[in-house]
């Protein structure tokens, strides 16, 4: 009797009976958790030791004493973000490091690595207040995954191949991932979207002072010749510099500004604003939108467009609907009469028959590329599409590309069309994820996860004309928001009350 009384005390009837029945969901979390960072740290592992140090010191020396300590600052305020549990503030500054280390300095690895940590962090500090759950539709990231890594062998070497998957696919997971821990509820998504607006009119910005002076801030002096090879817009009277900002592409510039756009116009018809929140969204989209117009990216116009109409379709009420054709009305009479030269190079260059007559023929050589190898393409990475795809060339291509301008016929020239397909299929149950949610939304809120959705639909479209969901940091914000948007914490019966108010009392988070 008294060891049957001990017993009791020690393991409960309940407790010994769940544990019996089935595996605690948090063990089977951190199954998925730590074989990721395991994983990752082995290939790291690897990469560093195929890296040599007389390179690693080449970028370190190129970096300007501002830069470092800029650098140092900002390491010191991670550290303080986190502690203070500003997980969406961290969330964007990771946004931030992807483009100008990861991408602009060329510095690879750094923010999977950090998304890894912090994903570590969620899990070690979980709690009802701090929620934790696995990713969606995880059993098409696993084939995605195991698929892709599967043709990794055929790169010229193994930092190729692990740049190009770490940095591709498997941060797409990650950021994916981290988007859905952030995302408590609705007051927690509009956070994280204040933040990362802020971010997208920063851009905006830099963009614009580029364009117009030719002052290029925090520039690298690695990067600038590259900036200067890419970016001029051949004119009838004069060369026109196309702005990059960080991205280095002036398209890929504008496909991050015209997904941006929606951030900060989600956020305007969200709830009841003071005038002076209402003045500083409404000059964000008009920042981003002048921004747009000095890349005199087609693609990146055209996704906007399509975005804007599926945000219009979105958005809940009517009345929201008669104000974004007013908003559209009013931005196009500022440009017309504001910006008639910049407009008409705008025009000029769409309507540019060479330029849609070699992006035509490059999606044709793709297509032959999958034609030649249906299942297991030509090998993951650019430098093998490159040394790969010469005898498929279409007799219009006549200049060499490491991609094929288009995303999806990407990842099915590189791994076949099984990794197409998956890829396009992910892409989908996510979408259909995020428009459960935003039909289990209130109306009011509505209009965050509508542009939570555009600006994930605007980089599709893009991604048909030119590389959007296979360059890193465009995908690092295109997967975190999707992560957002799709978040299980969004569902009604999954939502804990949280104390909200009124965007006319300052957030201080």
């Amino acid at each position: 009797m008294m060891r049957s009384n001990l017993w009791s005390r020690i393991f409960p009837q309940d407790s010994t009976r769940e544990i019996s029945l089935h595996i605690p969901p948090r063990v089977k979390e951190a199954v998925l958790v730590l074989p990721m960072g395991l994983a990752l740290g082995i290939l790291l592992s690897r990469v560093l030791t195929a890296m040599t140090t007389p390179s690693v010191m080449e970028v370190l020396s190129s970096l300007s004493p501002t830069v470092l300590w800029g650098g140092a600052i900002a390491t010191i305020s991670m550290l303080l973000i986190i502690m203070l549990r500003q997980y969406e503030l961290a969330a964007v500054v990771l946004v931030a490091v992807k483009l100008y280390v990861d991408w602009y300095l060329n510095l690879t690895f750094t923010v999977p690595t950090l998304a890894l940590g912090l994903l570590l962090i969620f899990f070690l500090g979980r709690s009802p207040q701090y929620p934790w759950a696995a990713p969606r539709a995880l059993w098409l990231w696993v084939l995605f995954l195991v698929l892709t890594l599967l043709q990794t062998g055929r790169a010229p070497s193994l930092l190729y191949a692990a740049q190009y998957y770490v940095e591709n696919i498997f941060s797409a997971l990650v950021m994916f991932w981290l988007g859905t821990v952030i995302a408590r509820d609705v007051v927690y998504v509009r956070r994280f979207f204040q933040v990362l607006s802020v971010f997208g009119a920063f851009i905006a910005v830099h963009t614009l002072i580029e364009a117009t002076t030719g002052t290029f801030l925090l520039e690298s002096s690695r990067n600038a010749a590259n900036v200067v090879a890419t970016s001029y817009l051949t004119s009838s009277a004069r060369a026109i510099h196309r702005a990059t900002s960080f991205f280095l592409y002036t398209n890929s510039d504008g496909a991050f500004l015209a997904l941006m756009f929606f951030i900060p116009l989600a956020l305007l018809f969200t709830t009841k604003l003071s005038f002076a929140w209402k003045m500083l969204f409404i000059a964000e989209v008009f920042l981003l939108l002048l921004a747009l117009l000095f890349t005199y990216s087609t693609g990146a116009w055209t996704s906007l467009l399509v975005g804007f109409i599926i945000f219009i379709a979105l958005v809940g009420r009517m009345g929201y609907r008669t104000q974004l054709v007013l908003l559209l009305f009013v931005a196009a009479v500022v440009v017309i009469v504001g910006f008639p030269s910049q407009l008409n190079l705008l025009f000029q260059h769409s309507s540019d028959p060479g330029e849609l007559a070699l992006r035509t023929a490059v999606w044709q050589t793709a297509i032959r590329v999958i034609e030649a190898f249906p299942l297991t393409g030509l090998g993951i990475g650019r430098d093998v599409y490159l040394l790969g795809y010469q005898p498929f060339r279409v007799a219009g291509e006549y200049d060499l590309v490491n991609h094929p301008h288009n995303s999806f016929l990407e990842f099915a020239a590189l791994g076949g069309l099984p990794v197409g397909i998956v890829f396009i299929a992910l892409l989908s149950v996510i979408f259909w994820l995020a428009l459960r949610n935003w039909r289990q939304t209130d109306v009011e809120n509505r209009p965050l996860l509508a542009g939570g959705v555009a600006a994930a639909i605007a980089l599709s479209w893009y991604s048909l004309s030119d590389a959007g969901w296979t360059v890193a940091p465009l995908l690092t914000v295109g997967w975190m928001i999707l992560g957002v948007v799709s978040s299980p914490f969004l569902l009604k019966k999954n939502i804990v009350p949280a104390p909200t108010r009124p965007l006319s009392q300052p957030d201080n988070s």
